[in-house]
């Protein structure tokens, strides 16, 4: 049973996941929806022939690449993603980022063409261009698990490490950590990291059963999963004394990925399965523990949506979720005053984190001529002075009316971890995994059984 839910959850967020990753200038981010991505930071640039006249090959730092003078011969660049990335003067920062493209079209010489493919042709169209060695576009959007190792160890992208130093236009994490391969960096991006996720609370609720404030937690930095499930239980209640508990303190206890992130751990470490890791193993433990403790509030046999609707109904406290559902919990709960925090820190974490499991960003094939060129276009576009204070501001500021919270939202989205699942590793036998830890099966028999099967899936995708 515990199997079904999560493969129908997992399989159902996965789009809403990369686009809700794929969200948000420096300071306006829209909340987004399945199939929907909105990126206001939008950048293209393309490859020609034509040799610079004059480029300069100084080494980029935080201050921004130098200026570099060199015609394109008025060819056009195409760029292709899965929605419209085309800049939407929608901003003050969207309208300087269309005035600085309109500048370099002109300076340069060069056209921008931007291009959408269907999400679900999307990953075979261009993988099948990149190996014919006829890219569908110049700078393409691509998930991780979609390049790497696979296409990255066939060489058909260019590495743009070198070329993304300025740490005001480029998210570094992206570079450096979810686009390596080997040492160099593939991917880059700017405007923010992606969603913030953490726990949705009910404040009314939480006051009703005269509970301590949850936000205190944070301000004590007591935040963790002791005191998570201390709360949870804590609200676990039997208002009517039938027998029965009708109070609950959590939506439910498959909760893996975030907690896999919160403890900086993962299930694959380069191309090794980490099911033995102890970070991971206290990962397993703190799920095992919330299972056989009975936490969590137990399933009524619904599909996916079943823990958000039972937070929804106002007698269960906490939910797992990401920013971008309070737009709908405002609408579907006015009664209700509803909070944010982080997810609870694990015990080999140094600070909150917010996880992913399919990070997408901007490539160059490797068949494009001038990468460099591509990329500082895109830097110049983007290299602007916000008007916001900081990321997300006026999207934050929209969902939540509360200070703590969003306080809360920023902190959690200051660092994200990417946790490798079957999205990457199609083999990987996922969910019979989590669903005989969700049954309370012990760990260590858990861990015994699938970690040459995990490993199996790795090879698989590695080619050992």
């Amino acid at each position: 049973m515990w199997m079904r839910k999560i493969s129908l959850l997992f399989c159902s967020l996965i789009l809403v996941i990369m686009t809700a990753c794929s969200s948000g200038s420096g300071g306006d981010a829209k909340t987004v929806e399945p199939g929907k991505a909105e990126e206001a930071v939008n950048a293209p640039a393309e490859a020609t022939n034509e040799q610079p006249t004059n480029e300069s090959t100084s080494e980029e730092d935080i201050t921004g690449t130098p200026e570099m003078d060199f015609d394109m011969g008025g060819s056009t660049i195409k760029w292709v993603s899965w929605y419209d990335e085309s800049i939407q003067e929608d901003n003050p920062d969207n309208i300087n980022r269309k005035r600085n493209l309109e500048e370099l079209m002109e300076k340069h010489n060069f056209k921008m063409e931007y291009e959408t493919v269907d999400f679900g042709e999307y990953q075979d169209k261009v993988t099948a261009s990149l190996v014919a060695g006829e890219p569908i576009g110049d700078i393409i959007r691509v998930a991780r698990p979609w390049m790497i190792p696979t296409l990255v160890n066939q060489g058909l992208f260019a590495p743009v490490d070198e070329y993304t130093k300025n740490e005001k236009v480029f998210i570094q994490q992206y570079t450096n950590e979810y686009s390596q391969y080997e040492g160099r960096g593939y991917g880059f991006r700017t405007g923010i990291n992606g969603a913030s996720s953490g726990i949705f609370y009910n404040r009314t609720l939480m006051n009703q059963l005269g509970m301590k404030p949850l936000q205190e937690y944070v301000n004590e930095d007591k935040w963790n999963w002791d005191t998570f499930i201390q709360v949870a239980k804590e609200a676990n209640k039997d208002s009517n004394n039938d027998g029965k508990l009708d109070i609950w303190g959590l939506a439910t206890a498959s909760l893996l990925v975030p907690a896999m992130a919160s403890n900086e751990a993962n299930l694959v470490i380069l191309d090794q399965q980490g099911l033995e890791d102890p970070k991971t193993l206290e990962v397993l433990n703190f799920l095992s523990r919330l299972a056989t403790e009975a936490v969590g509030r137990p399933t009524e046999g619904g599909d996916w949506t079943e823990p958000g609707q039972f937070f929804r109904q106002g007698n269960t406290l906490m939910f797992a979720g990401s920013d971008y559902e309070m737009e709908n919990f405002k609408k579907d709960m006015p009664d209700y005053d509803i909070g944010f925090l982080p997810f609870p820190k694990g015990p080999s974490a140094t600070s909150y984190h917010s996880h992913n499991t399919i990070p997408n960003y901007l490539t160059i094939p490797s068949a494009v001529e001038h990468p460099e060129r591509l990329v500082y276009i895109y830097e110049k576009i983007n290299d602007i002075d916000s008007i916001y204070d900081y990321p997300k501001q006026s999207t934050l500021e929209t969902l939540f009316s509360n200070e703590d919270d969003i306080e809360n939202a920023k902190m959690a989205g200051e660092s994200i971890k990417v946790i490798d699942t079957e999205s990457g590793y199609p083999s990987m036998p996922y969910y019979d995994f989590i669903g005989e830890i969700m049954e309370g099966i012990p760990v260590s028999t858990v861990v015994e059984k699938y970690k040459g099967p995990f490993q199996s899936a790795i090879d698989a995708v590695w080619k050992k």
